[in-house]
């Protein structure tokens, strides 16, 4: 079975590979499979988005893919109603970059106590499949938010998310570190799983 990550993120396409690779023949992100597809991402969970765009994917690699994978990602912060959510990329409007959704989580936050500060940071993937349910599973890494940018790795807000069993921001962890317990690894693990017991069902 050949499955498309519908990303062009060579990093992510690696961690997927990793996790998933003894159950698909052959994994390609959508630059290697020659697509270009924009998916509106107008869903209100993570969940939503995921498999709007594993769907989208699959249905454009039609005669390339058996099936598509797609992931959601952001940040709930609880002192903000789980906000960013899924707004986090255009958190600080479209168009504006890291810098600037950052700039703005530390403002809404500024008056928020130390010990109010709990935050997740939250994956859901959705797996497509020809002839087959859909699979979607979300992963979640718990961390507090810090009032300050902390560490060079990482993207997005990586440097603000501070994860209290390594006494660092996920910026100031490197990818082994980070992929072993972010997120999307917990995510991708539990679709990881639901593939197991359909296998051994």
């Amino acid at each position: 079975m050949k499955l498309l990550i519908a990303t062009n993120n060579a990093h992510k396409t690696a961690e997927i590979r990793a996790i998933l690779g003894g159950h698909f023949d052959e994994i390609f992100s959508l630059k290697e499979a020659g697509l270009d597809i924009d998916v509106v991402e107008d869903g209100d969970t993570f969940e939503a988005n995921a498999l709007k765009k594993a769907v989208e994917a699959l249905r454009a690699a039609e005669g390339i893919a058996d099936a598509a994978l797609s992931d959601d990602s952001g940040l709930m912060v609880d002192a903000l109603g789980g906000a960013p959510g899924v707004h986090s990329a255009r958190y600080a409007g479209e168009g504006h970059d890291d810098g600037a959704n950052n700039r703005k989580l530390l403002e809404a936050m500024r008056d928020v106590p130390d010990g109010a500060r709990g935050c997740r940071f939250v994956s859901a993937v959705a797996l497509a499949r020809k002839g087959r349910e859909p699979i979607v599973r979300r992963g979640t890494a718990e961390g507090v938010l810090l009032r300050a940018n902390a560490g060079e790795n990482g993207f997005g807000y990586d440097p603000l998310f501070y994860y209290p069993p390594l006494d660092k921001s996920f910026a100031q962890m490197d990818a082994a570190e980070k992929n072993a317990l972010s997120h999307r690894y917990r995510a991708l693990s539990a679709l990881r799983e639901a593939l197991e017991a359909e296998r051994n069902s």
